[in-house]
């Protein structure tokens, strides 16, 4: 009985700073995100040799292939090097985000980032807590992810507000039970993780997973909410 106690306790500390050290990365990502983003959009010259070029293509795509590139070769990356990917990523999609303080009043971002953060920790609670199983849900997400990101690339030329309103709409439903479902997934990896290493580089993948959630669905909240400068 003292063991089945001991060896409980020794897999809820480990299971907590799993998590403390998952949403580390997630928060530091999202802050490099938004320092690149307001360094960006403080210089008039960088911003029109961006989105007055055919460069603004390669700022919109990069981190799309960055997303399929990381997910590929992850796995066969040594920790440190997953960690210097995310955050080199999280730098790009900042650059890429540079464009959203130019379109909205600080005042909106501002609201729309706290309207997402409580949306998302709300999320990411439950899927910590629920006992249910969120496979079959967590497919479906997927579907629908895979949906907004071909819609999105169609809107790019068509450029219709009512399509991107129903992109967004469809988005917050998608990324916010993406965040529960990735939660749910993390802990159910480090249940199955064969060493301290290899559960370290799986808390950085899910990192970069929850990283992702937070910043479409602060996008998609944005173009919902935000006030258009």
């Amino acid at each position: 009985m003292a063991d089945a106690i001991v060896a409980q306790r020794r897999y809820d500390l480990g299971l907590r700073r799993f998590m403390i050290n998952m949403f580390n990365h997630v928060g530091l990502g999202v802050l490099l995100s938004g320092i690149v983003a307001m360094l960006a959009s403080s210089s008039p010259e960088l911003m029109r040799a961006i989105y007055m070029s055919p460069m603004k293509w390669i700022v919109m795509f990069a981190p799309l292939a960055f997303i399929f590139w990381f997910s590929f070769n992850a796995q066969r990356m040594s920790v440190q090097a997953c960690k210097i990917a995310y955050y080199a990523f999280s730098g790009v999609m900042g650059l890429s985000l540079g464009y959203i303080f130019l379109m909205y009043s600080p005042e909106s971002i501002m609201r729309v980032f706290f309207i997402t953060s409580i949306m998302y920790f709300g999320s990411a609670l439950y899927g910590y807590t629920t006992q249910r199983d969120m496979t079959s849900l967590g497919s479906f997400f997927m579907m629908g992810l895979i949906g907004i990101i071909v819609a999105s690339v169609v809107n790019i030329f068509l450029v219709s507000s009512a399509f991107q309103f129903m992109i967004s709409v469809i988005g917050v439903i998608v990324f916010t039970g993406l965040t529960a479902y990735d939660v749910q997934r993390a802990k159910h990896i480090f249940d199955h993780s064969p060493s301290m290493e290899e559960a370290e580089r799986s808390g950085v993948l899910a990192a970069f997973s929850l990283y992702l959630n937070f910043i479409n669905l602060f996008q998609m909240l944005l173009h919902l909410l935000g006030n258009r400068e």
